[in-house]
């Protein structure tokens, strides 16, 4: 089987990632994976890995990149892949119109992944174009179902994100080492609970909601972690939060990492995670690193993250905004910490799998 995947770029992020991951998985299965991306950090890996990459700036946003449908569909049929994988709009719009450009008959067959909530849309609606329709959690699949009423119910399927468990074993803890160079680097957080807020520094992660709940809780030894960094354009945002933090009286009782590549390690020395975000996340992936640790994890009720907590982890389950019951959950948790579950069906694995029997059985259904 040779399977193409489009996406703008291979620098970073969970369409990263997995692409990457599912293009590993299909070399080690002898199939031939062939990745199309306007490049970057990733590719050396990809390529060392097995699979060819085609740069091709298919994630640029402007009329000119138009011009690549003729070019791409000329590619399509001299290479004959099985199947197409799309994963991203700009890149989706391009291969669809060299797609439906192709013979009926001879063309790849189609596969799209809805990763996130994107805004409604013609637009938007590309992603739901595929012969095959990948939903990376039960809320996308009901949002698609609710906004783009010609997606067909019969053509969607779920697939949740995964996490390799012998990347993240529950109960594991980072070295000593690592430990002593943490606590020399940030002393403000020995011998505290550590309650912690991971991801990138954007208004819909849930700062504010954060220093409410750390501002109800100043009767405990506990400390607040931000884990993440802010992109250059969200330097005012980053600087906005920090003086908020400052004027609540927070300043000595939270810390800001910046960016980290050891965030593994962060949450497993966490006394709890937390996810508040204020709009539905499609799935979640750090929560889940989280769990998969045995590290207790409250969060907003919607989204992914609310599937993974009523499935692995209930008593973490929030009612969105409500920082009142986030307080009186996080109070119960750093008296009695509560065990997460060992195992969990949303793994790295799994997902591969169910990514490889669609095109089976995309590839073995009729054409129309």
């Amino acid at each position: 089987m040779k399977v193409v995947q489009l996406l703008p770029e291979l620098e970073s992020g969970g369409v990263e990632r997995g692409t990457t991951e599912l293009a590993r998985h299909l070399v080690s299965q002898g199939h031939e994976s062939i990745v199309i991306s306007g490049g970057g950090r990733l590719v050396h890996t990809l390529e060392h890995e097995g699979t060819h990459h085609v740069a091709l700036p298919i994630g640029k946003k402007r009329l000119s990149t138009l011009l690549l449908v003729p070019k791409l569909r000329r590619w399509l049929e001299a290479e004959k892949p099985d199947i197409l994988h799309l994963r991203s709009r700009v890149p989706a719009w391009i291969a669809w119109l060299a797609w439906r450009g192709m013979d009926p008959q001879t063309r790849p067959r189609l596969v799209t992944t809805v990763h996130g909530f994107n805004s409604v849309n013609r637009w938007s609606e590309i992603m739901t174009c595929g012969e095959r329709v990948i939903c990376v959690s039960d809320s996308i699949r009901k949002f698609v179902l609710e906004h783009y009423p010609k997606a067909s119910p019969e053509k969607l399927r779920v697939i949740h994100r995964g996490v390799d468990p012998t990347d993240y074993p529950h109960g594991w803890k980072p070295p000593a080492d690592w430990r002593a160079k943490f606590d020399e680097e940030f002393p403000e957080t020995r011998g505290k609970a550590l309650i912690t807020l991971p991801g990138r520094i954007t208004r819909l992660k849930g700062h504010e909601d954060f220093f409410r709940i750390l501002g109800e809780l100043r009767d405990l030894p506990v400390h607040g972690v931000i884990a993440g960094g802010a992109q250059a354009k969200k330097q005012a945002y980053l600087e906005e939060i920090q003086a908020l933090a400052e004027s609540s009286g927070l300043k000595d009782r939270l810390t800001f990492t910046g960016n980290r590549s050891d965030l593994k390690n962060i949450l497993a020395i966490s006394d709890v995670v937390l996810s508040l975000t204020s709009q539905p996340e499609s799935f979640g992936r750090t929560t889940l690193e989280a769990l998969s640790l045995g590290v207790p994890v409250a969060g907003y009720d919607h989204g992914g993250v609310g599937e993974q907590l009523d499935l692995l982890f209930p008593a973490g389950k929030i009612p969105p905004g409500d920082t009142a019951a986030a307080v009186k959950t996080l109070r119960q948790f750093l008296e009695t910490r509560p065990s997460v579950p060992e195992s969990h069906p949303f793994t790295l694995q799994r997902m591969l799998d169910q990514t490889v029997e669609v095109y089976q059985e995309l590839l073995g259904s009729a054409r129309v």
